[in-house]
């Protein structure tokens, strides 16, 4: 006996993009029905990205999502960039009149799922094998199993937003799907710890011994990363190896004020740029890491994904209201052309601040030097505010 359930939009994967496209459809008047292999809990759990730009705020605004966001978000005017312990600082406001706002990707994950369930959202948690299917025909469905029972949800569109492991991207066909990728040869080990910020502002640090970031959740909860190989164990780093090896990278006027403690994280992510073309098959659309994997160096990461959502809701919604396809149909184009912006920005920071095992004492020098242009120069300090913040959408 299959369930059969029907349904405008049928969204793959309950991450903040899954999330958030649910929202701004239902506040539109679109029906949509959420599927995840995962549970909430697990996906609230997840320890993400940290950084969101202007766009991203105002969409949460737009959505009815932002209130906590107010009340608890970091607002931040600038950012540094150091190298062997010389800092500069990025004037994020004074050169783009922009700032960028630090809530976590975990607390915005949460106002979301409250505000769906809150409606009503049909979810679908702990589905296993599912499948996506005729996603060209007028009516395509996804089938899988959920507590022992299958399950099938028809629709008119579906939306991939599973993630770099989920069955979205996959369901177009190898000779359709066109993938870029670079693997990079280290990860980056993040620790969160209960203490405040060493400084009130990012620093993303160049060191000898590898990249350090100094982040932040809250006034009282920092996330720090350094920089590791790719095949490093967390078990190998107990609290006090990390907090040695942050200090060196950091340097010692800001290490000193630093406030150490015994984390309550700690992971290692590896590092990739991967994108996939295209990003509509039929009436699948991708978004999010569904269809591209940024470098966090940039921070792009949820923000591409905000940004896709953005444009792939605006697609359906004229669809639904007005009967106009123009924004479904240069959906993929539309999004590709500011992913590869996002791409390039995430590569050339990442270049810059890490080390590289098979750099040779030349490109190395090449990254003192664009260290020292962009420390001299106002329009190269403006160049990494203006992608920092987030490039316009159209």
């Amino acid at each position: 006996m299959t369930k059969t359930v029907k349904t405008q939009v049928c969204i793959i994967g309950s991450g903040p993009s899954g999330l958030l496209l649910a929202q701004i459809l239902a506040n539109a008047g679109v029906d949509t029905v959420l599927i995840d292999r995962r549970d909430r809990a697990y996906i609230e759990g997840r320890i993400r990205a940290g950084v969101l730009e202007q766009v991203t705020v105002k969409a949460l605004e737009d959505a009815g999502v932002a209130d906590r966001l107010h009340r608890e978000g970091m607002p931040h005017d600038g950012v540094y960039l150091a190298f062997d312990g010389e800092r500069h600082r990025i004037d994020l406001k004074g050169l783009t009149g922009k700032t960028v706002t630090v809530y976590g990707q975990t607390e915005m994950t949460k106002d979301l799922f409250d505000a769906r369930t809150g409606a009503g959202q049909q979810f679908f948690f702990d589905a296993e094998d599912v499948t996506l299917n005729d996603l060209k025909a007028d009516q395509p469905h996804v089938a899988f199993m959920h507590g022992g029972e299958k399950v099938t949800v028809e629709c008119d569109y579906v939306a991939g937003c599973d993630g770099f492991h989920g069955v979205s991207r996959n369901a177009i066909p190898n000779d359709v799907l066109r993938t870029f990728e670079r693997v990079y040869p280290f990860g980056w080990l993040g620790v969160l710890v209960d203490k405040p910020p060493v400084n009130e502002e990012l620093i993303y640090a160049h060191h000898d011994r590898g990249f350090a970031l100094a982040s932040m959740r809250s006034p009282t909860r920092s996330r720090y990363y350094i920089q590791c190989d790719v095949n490093e164990k967390v078990s190998n780093w107990s609290d006090d190896r990390f907090w040695e090896e942050l200090s060196l990278r950091l340097g010692a006027e800001t290490a000193a004020n630093l406030q150490t403690g015994q984390s309550i994280e700690k992971s290692i992510a590896p590092l990739r740029s991967f994108v996939a073309e295209p990003m509509r098959y039929g009436n699948m659309f991708l978004a999010g890491d569904a269809a591209h994997i940024v470098p966090p160096t940039g921070a792009k990461g949820l923000n591409l994904a905000v940004t896709d959502v953005l444009m792939l809701s605006r697609g359906l919604i004229e669809h639904y209201s007005n009967g106009n396809d123009h924004y479904i149909d240069r959906y993929s184009q539309d999004v590709l052309a500011r992913v590869w912006k996002a791409e390039r920005f995430s590569w050339q920071l990442s270049t810059l601040m890490h080390q590289f095992p098979d750099y040779s004492p030349f490109e190395k020098r090449m990254q003192r030097a664009e260290f020292d242009y962009l420390r001299n120069s106002e329009a190269a300090s403006r160049s990494i505010a203006e992608n920092y913040v987030g490039l316009p959408m159209e």
